[in-house]
């Protein structure tokens, strides 16, 4: 059996910060050679929250958080939405008007969220490529690999912008899936089983390539080959993709 690792790369000139948030699109080896040399990840978490808070406004402006709301009870556990039909109307109308206020804010803060859940994906690949495979990395290198492999985002934001400016019908938008870059996008919410629409929607153009960005930078910083870094970001991509959907699918 082979035990050939991919040789780290030599490091070269320090990056920008800029460079490297550029580098992420056109030369991605070179933006994670660098994060070797230092695991600063702030330029691209202001990025990305820059271009959330720009697609969140022009969801509200746009679209209406009314809209979005009503759109998101969907989601919600059919109990849930039993109790909140079942309410007297004056206590239904405070319930959902309650709905639309934590909607809207939530929405505002996600780039704070996504960061958590950041920390918690860095932290299990970290344990996984440090005691699973026995491999040097840092953990603050860990979530500097998902920060900056995340940076294709931005992207699907500005997509997200396009298609509400280009006149998207608000009873037709769903603020967790804007963009047809998968096939959950064009299935019914309605008629769909939960699971299956959970795992179409999950498998996205956008999510595969920050997957691929995340399997090439653990490849490089930790000095794993190509193959066994891109099996484990894919592996615990899948695991929680089918734990997520049937999840879903249980509360549905």
């Amino acid at each position: 059996m082979s035990t050939a690792v991919t040789p780290v790369p030599e490091q070269g000139a320090p990056l920008s910060q800029i460079e490297r948030v550029t580098n992420v699109f056109f030369a991605p080896s070179k933006t994670f050679t660098d994060i070797r040399r230092s695991a600063n990840w702030l330029l691209p978490i202001v990025v990305i929250g820059l271009f959330s808070l720009a697609f969140v406004a022009t969801v509200g402006a746009k679209i209406g958080w009314d809209h979005v709301s009503e759109t998101q009870m969907r989601f919600a556990p059919a109990i849930a939405q039993q109790q909140i039909e079942s309410l007297p109307a004056d206590q239904k109308a405070s319930a959902l008007q309650k709905t639309v206020v934590r909607t809207k804010w939530s929405s505002y803060f996600f780039t704070v969220l996504r960061l958590i859940g950041w920390a918690i994906v860095a932290l299990v690949l970290w344990l996984t490529f440090s005691f699973g495979l026995g491999k040097e990395i840092s953990y603050g290198k860990s979530l500097a690999i998902i920060v900056y492999a995340s940076l294709p985002g931005i992207i699907k934001a500005v997509l997200g912008i396009a298609v509400i400016l280009a006149g998207m019908d608000p009873d037709a938008f769903i603020i967790q899936n804007p963009v047809g870059t998968n096939a959950g996008y064009y299935l019914n919410l309605a008629t769909t089983p939960r699971f299956l629409y959970a795992i179409a929607s999950e498998v996205d153009l956008f999510m595969i390539w920050v997957l691929i960005l995340t399997g090439i930078g653990f490849s490089v910083v930790a000095g794993v080959k190509r193959g066994t870094a891109m099996s484990v970001v894919f592996g615990w991509w899948a695991l929680v993709t089918l734990v997520s959907a049937g999840i879903a699918a249980a509360f549905s």
